[in-house]
């Protein structure tokens, strides 16, 4: 594991580093386009950021061993703005955010998530962003808030975890019957040799036929 002072320094010196050089590279590269051919000048380029990009992830994943949310957001904001377009900025994000939840900084995780659920190319991205944001919100006690972004929609994929988040928000909302409905949803979507399965169909034992 890299240490404290090892990994801020890796950090701030990217930093300061795409600070100052950062508008240059550009320009080289663009004259490059210019005058080398275009489509070789351009190949390499996307070759190039994609390996800063997964060096730059490397990284993240040593930081975030620090347990720090503050120098895990450092790293990912690296990735996010210098790589948005990058698979690997998105999964950034994602890091963050958790490693936020876990330090209890709710707003900036949302936050995180949000710029996932903006910037991500990959639909389950959205989709996980979005289930872990209202799992946020179910914890903030903002039960409608968190119900609106599980019904803006998700893959099928997602379906039966959607649906036994709606149940647990409309439990914590003293919902039941509408409880009851979302956790038998969840167990239709889920096979049966999915660990989560059995989760849910104790969930819905668990509700019986109390209102």
């Amino acid at each position: 594991m890299v240490t404290y002072h090892e990994d801020q320094e890796r950090i701030e010196g990217l930093k300061a580093w795409w600070g100052q050089y950062g508008t240059l590279v550009t320009i080289v590269l663009a004259v490059a386009l210019a005058s080398a051919g275009a489509n070789k000048a351009w190949n390499y380029y996307k070759l190039q950021q994609a390996q800063q990009a997964a060096d730059l992830y490397v990284l993240l994943k040593q930081v975030q061993e620090t347990q720090d949310a503050t120098k895990v957001n450092d790293a990912a904001q690296l990735l996010m703005e210098g790589y948005s377009s990058s698979g690997y900025a998105s999964r950034a994000a994602l890091i963050a955010a958790l490693a936020d939840v876990e330090a209890g900084n709710y707003p900036r995780a949302i936050k995180n998530l949000q710029w996932v659920i903006d910037h991500a190319k990959e639909t389950e991205l959205h989709d996980l962003a979005r289930l872990r944001m209202s799992g946020i919100l179910l914890d903030e006690g903002k039960y409608d808030e968190a119900l609106r972004i599980l019904n803006a929609g998700h893959g099928e994929a997602f379906a039966g975890l959607y649906w036994d988040r709606k149940g647990d928000i409309q439990v914590a909302a003293q919902k039941i019957s509408e409880a009851r409905l979302s956790y038998q949803a969840a167990i239709d979507k889920l096979t049966k040799s999915n660990n989560y399965y059995n989760i849910v169909q104790m969930k819905l034992d668990e509700l019986g036929e109390s209102e």
